[in-house]
């Protein structure tokens, strides 16, 4: 996790003045009903995995049903299997320590981890070291007088394989050099070997593979080990070809995310590396995705799955405060629409947040947009994720409808894969986004598997998100937000609905006396035809279970 590029940087690289095109919304109600078309010959199917967190271990009140948990961020560039030490780089004073396991037991620190999702029935997301140097010691801080200190640090090779006829084992040499990440993830294999975990069907929950962490800010971040100067685009990608092969080799079948990128600044310009235009084909991704296609038609099959990327919004109220800073208790009506609007930025090209990004790009951010056109065009095929985003609103229930926005979004554009990286101790209200599609009833009734196209007349005050669920037809599933501070009558049109809606709601008023953040039961009615209308309190999310 990052908190993001200073926008002066921005503003030097692009010398572009902010334009006034877009639209947006100040969260006000409209005269008249607010009506939501919905199109049932336009499906696809919704990932499982794109109801995730970050170290579900360590959230208290996790919802239930969650599919998928990451063991990512900045500690793990550094990970050492073989010793499982660690290093915080600037997240702690550059310290190598035991923090995410004290075991001697090689690979204890991502088996143990594996095995709690298991329990909790939830794939994981385990990082591979791409950087090039793991923790020798866990000796305390590293000084970085004169950075990069290698002395404390093993090399990171990718495949003992193409270079040794040595067999691979659980218990490496402790005077070896040289760390092998082909054996790395056979050691993590070999502690499940009866359930396949990085196959193609595996028995249980599955594993997949991230390429280390937000590279662009390795010379920040883990100055400990890159030193001061950046990693060059070039040389990244010729990492991420060597690793992807070592771990494709072993396992064919094997999801891989890359590049987890920092945020916008990374996929725009690398930190500062490219000099790319708003509109032009010369963003990172119009590198690296067609180098990864060419590697991936030599070596057989796709070498990297997923274009993995974080996302902390840059959205700020009107007095310039980030989104992702707002977590009180009370906030003020402009703090509250600058979280609930932000989701908007991922995909609506009429909207424009407030922000240095919009500033220089001249308009709407649209980045799952661009960068799925930019897919389309230069590497058909691979899937999108976001594994850490977080927008704010912690403790209010901005944060309720703003995260189960973000779900609805990453369900509608077809995400592989997300998950939330809490920034608070306690960010209960944010948390309960996810109540509203997993096990919003209390008797572990989900939102469906097949998104459903809709499209609302006025999405700056209502979002409405339709599925149907492929085990059950006829069953219609829809969560409806109103991120207004006033009542929406709201009519869905379009959907076959036959049956009883059972409404489940949450909103600033039927939460306020909660302790954990749940919808409540807001009563049935009948519904048959193709329209049903239904009246959305103020600030609230509101999900509507068909059968």
């Amino acid at each position: 996790m990052n908190a993001g590029l200073n926008p002066i940087l921005w503003s030097v690289a692009l010398l572009l003045a902010a334009s006034g095109c877009g639209a947006q919304s100040n969260g006000n109600s409209v005269s008249g009903k607010v009506t939501v078309k919905i199109i049932p010959s336009n499906t696809h199917p919704i990932s499982p995995y794109i109801y995730g967190v970050n170290l579900a271990s360590t959230i208290d009140g996790l919802p239930q049903g969650l599919t998928l948990d990451r063991a990512g961020g900045n500690r793990w560039t550094a990970y050492n299997w073989e010793n499982n030490a660690s290093n915080a780089g600037s997240d702690y004073l550059y310290e190598s320590d035991t923090y995410l396991s004290s075991s001697s037991s090689p690979a204890e620190a991502v088996t143990s981890w594996i095995s709690g999702d298991q329990k909790r029935g939830m794939a994981t997301i385990i990082t591979f070291q791409m950087q090039g140097w793991v923790a020798a010691d866990v000796g305390g801080p590293v000084s970085v007088a004169h950075a990069p200190e290698l002395s404390r640090f093993k090399k990171v090779v990718f495949q003992k394989k193409t270079i040794s006829d040595v067999p691979f084992t659980l218990s490496p040499p402790k005077s070896e050099q040289a760390v092998y990440m082909d054996e790395f993830i056979w050691a993590v294999d070999r502690k499940f070997s009866k359930q396949n975990i990085f196959g193609k069907s595996p028995s249980t929950q599955p594993v997949f593979a991230q390429l280390d962490n937000e590279p662009e800010l390795w010379n920040t971040t883990h100055l400990e080990v890159q030193g001061a100067n950046r990693v060059a685009i070039d040389t990244y990608i010729a990492k991420t070809i060597a690793l992807a092969t070592a771990l494709k080799t072993q396992f064919p079948d094997l999801v891989i995310f890359g590049p987890a990128h920092y945020g916008f600044y990374g996929i725009y310009a690398w930190n500062g590396e490219l000099n790319p235009s708003p509109t032009g084909n010369n963003w990172f991704p119009d590198k690296y995705l067609p180098a990864i296609k060419a590697a991936s038609e030599h070596f057989g099959r796709p070498l990297v799955d997923v274009y993995d990327f974080h996302w902390y919004p840059e959205a700020t109220d009107g007095a310039g405060a980030r989104v992702t800073g707002l977590n009180n208790a009370t906030l003020t009506d402009d703090q509250v629409q600058a979280i609930v609007q932000s989701p908007r930025s991922l995909w609506d090209t009429s909207y424009k947040e407030k922000s240095w990004i919009t500033q220089g790009l001249g308009g709407p951010v649209n980045i799952l947009g661009r960068l799925q056109s930019r897919i389309d065009s230069e590497n058909p095929g691979m899937k999108l994720s976001i594994t850490e985003y977080n927008t704010g609103g912690a403790n209010h229930i901005a944060g309720t409808i703003a995260l189960a926005d973000n779900l609805g979004v990453f369900g509608a554009q077809a995400l592989f894969a997300a998950n939330l990286w809490p920034l608070n101790k306690g960010e209960t209200y944010m948390l309960a986004g996810f109540r509203a599609y997993r096990d919003f009833d209390g008797a572990k009734h989900n939102f469906g598997d097949i998104s459903v196209h809709a499209v609302s007349s006025n999405v700056g005050n209502v979002a409405a998100y339709v599925s149907t669920d492929s085990t059950r037809p006829g069953r219609v599933v829809i969560v409806a937000i109103n991120r207004s501070n006033a009542p929406q009558e709201t009519e869905l049109d379009g959907q076959p609905l036959s049956g009883t809606a059972h409404l489940f709601q949450m909103s600033a008023a039927s939460t306020k006396k909660q302790h954990t953040v749940q919808p409540v039961a807001a009563g049935t009615q009948a519904v048959s035809g193709s329209s049903l209308i239904v009246s959305l309190p103020a600030l609230s999310v509101t999900t509507i279970d068909i059968y």
